[in-house]
């Protein structure tokens, strides 16, 4: 019963999306500029700054995936379905859970066009390990959004939520984007480091079974309060 309600809010959120396109369309944008806006100050004379492709894909994803937590939740909150769904008959970190998997799968349908860009404009070789890259990225998109959807959550109705919800989420979530960075530098490397590589890869599975399981636990009382 967990885990088909989690499936049916996943369904719900999947669906209105794939009729409205709002948040991906927005999301994309936002990435893809921010990218781009790199690009210009990084790329010189058609040589980028060593090492800074690594560091520049992972903040286009924190920056989109911050844009895309506000606005999930934020279409939540003018239906007043946060609210119903509260008062449903259901586990409410199941809740939680399909809120999680419609952020973390709208976020990889982002990093499907960012990592080739990224790849394009700064001359990095990301596809020479795309397993390692592939779980670096989906560990790390995992822990930053599980973080990220228990405090959209939870301040869905703060007037402030815009603001609030990156100073809240970046620090707690930096030992993620490290660790990230880190990996995928190591993917870089000349030649890729594959052991460092799954080094940072399993401090990222580690960060996610920890704060998905504080979120889980934690996640019906503050939604109560």
């Amino acid at each position: 019963m967990f885990l088909k309600v989690a499936l049916l809010i996943l369904r719900k959120d999947v669906a209105i999306e794939a009729k409205s396109r709002e948040i991906l369309y927005t999301t994309l944008f936002f990435a893809v500029s921010c990218i781009l806006v790199f690009s210009f100050a990084f790329v010189k004379e058609g040589r980028a700054v060593e090492d800074a492709a690594a560091g520049i894909l992972w903040i286009a994803i924190a920056f989109a995936g911050t844009l895309a937590l506000g606005r999930t939740f934020e279409r939540e909150r003018f239906g007043e379905t946060l609210k119903a769904l509260l008062l449903a008959p259901a586990a409410r970190p199941a809740i939680y859970l399909g809120k999680l998997l419609g952020v973390v799968l709208l976020l990889c349908l982002a990093e499907l066009l960012l990592v080739p860009l990224v790849a394009l404009l700064f001359s990095a070789a990301l596809f020479v390990r795309p397993a390692l890259l592939a779980g670096l990225l989906l560990a790390g998109t995992v822990g930053f959004c599980a973080v990220g959807t228990l405090f959209a959550a939870m301040l869905v109705r703060a007037r402030t939520r815009d603001v609030l919800l990156p100073i809240l989420l970046y620090p707690i979530t930096v030992p993620v984007m490290i660790a990230g960075v880190r990996g995928t530098a190591a993917l870089l490397a000349s030649p890729p480091d594959e052991q460092v590589a799954t080094m940072w890869l399993g401090l990222l599975v580690s960060f996610d079974v920890v704060f998905v399981t504080l979120a889980l636990w934690t996640f019906e009382p503050l939604m109560t309060e």
